[in-house]
């Protein structure tokens, strides 16, 4: 299984793992499959949970697997019979966001991989779209397209108009290219934006993020499929505008931190818009305070920004660059526009060592470096 946001699904055990799954939450699925004949949910239990413990979140739902499994049918249509029996109703239908369904019943995903993938991939991927709308499936179904393609992705032309939004959204998220924590698929990535095309102009924000989670994705392998698809469903008018715009600006998110021109210019920003910056940075900061500094726009003509600032790290060897947002605004002829920020340099972060020695700020107007100061980073 793909390694999910405890890291390895492994080692000392995550919070997060524990909270998920623990002796409470396998009593309440227990509960659940009690109306099955002959399951004993406290067996159930009682041999389960003893072998959570250490484990991340994908481990356990394996070993939460292997516990159903033992009191399910061997073959696997009566096992996706059952499973299906003892599922919970369906999330709400008329919600259109943040109702993602409880971890605990991504275990039926587990077992449509692990028995029907081979020799059931059609039943598989019936139990598949029952489980999806208690808890999403994109981790199970990208074994599919990789086993197979032809099939998952007819299925896929009718679920991308299914009543059910959370089997709508496992469309766009099952075939992201570049899914988080998820296995790889060898799906062409330019494959499901004809899916997309229909997914856009969803009601429900649910579906429309992941598919701005989806253009992300893409925009690393092909910005210029993603600029020409936005622009066409902006002609289109499926989406509402407003939603439209917001999805846009989510998908070109990551396009407009390297700065692309038709990323911004698709929002509306001109690289070529006449900036000049003043740039004031102090002369040092120490590790575990924050870095305090402001920068003031000028322009001959008038016209929306958008300001990012990028921190270059010191590092042995070298330097590392990092993309941050400071302030989306309008320049106007003879009215100075001033930022502040203030940044703190943590010493304590987890996930990116600082390294004291020469520091630097580059403020960068609509994709463009305008201004760039540096500093010395001081030990605590």
């Amino acid at each position: 299984m793909a390694r999910g946001p405890d890291g390895q699904g492994g080692g000392a055990g995550s919070s997060l793992a524990a909270q998920l799954f623990n002796r409470d939450t396998l009593a309440d699925l227990g509960a659940e499959f009690a109306v099955l004949p002959g399951f004993d949910a406290g067996r159930f239990v009682d041999e389960t949970a003893p072998r959570l413990a250490g484990l991340g979140v994908h481990d356990r739902l394996d070993v939460i697997a292997d516990g159903l499994e033992a009191q399910l049918p061997r073959a696997f249509p009566e096992m996706a019979d059952a499973l299906e029996a003892a599922m919970p109703p369906p999330l709400d239908p008329g919600r259109r966001d943040d109702d993602f369904g409880r971890f605990i019943h991504a275990v039926p995903g587990v077992l449509a991989v692990r028995h029907g993938l081979e020799d059931h991939p059609d039943r598989a991927l019936d139990l598949i779209q029952a489980a999806t709308q208690r808890f999403s499936m994109e981790y199970a179904i990208r074994p599919f397209l990789n086993r197979w393609p032809d099939l998952t992705l007819a299925r896929m032309e009718h679920w991308a108009r299914d009543p059910h939004y959370h089997v709508r959204r496992l469309v766009s998220e099952g075939t992201r290219p570049r899914l988080p924590w998820g296995a790889g698929i060898t799906l062409d990535p330019m494959e499901p934006l004809r899916f997309l095309d229909v997914l856009h102009g969803d009601p429900a924000r649910f579906v429309t993020r992941s598919v701005a989670n989806h253009l992300i994705d893409l925009s690393k392998i092909h910005p210029d499929a993603v600029l020409d698809r936005l622009t066409r469903w902006r002609a289109e008018g499926a989406q509402d505008a407003r939603e439209l715009d917001w999805l846009t600006r989510h998908a070109l998110r990551t396009a407009v931190k390297r700065g692309e021109p038709g990323a911004l210019a698709l929002l509306g920003y001109r690289a070529d818009l006449p900036v000049t910056a003043r740039l004031q940075v102090p002369g040092s900061v120490t590790v575990g305070e924050a870095l305090e500094f402001s920068v003031t726009l000028e322009s001959g003509e008038m016209g929306p920004v958008l300001v990012d600032y990028r921190l270059r790290f010191h590092r042995p060897g070298g330097s590392a660059e990092r993309v941050f947002k400071l302030k989306a605004g309008e320049v106007v002829p003879g009215r100075p526009l001033r930022l502040e920020k203030r940044h703190r340099l943590k010493g304590d972060a987890k996930t990116f060592r600082l390294h004291p020695g020469p520091h630097a700020v580059v403020v960068q107007v609509n994709g463009r470096d305008v201004a760039e100061a540096g500093f010395e980073l001081l030990p605590a």
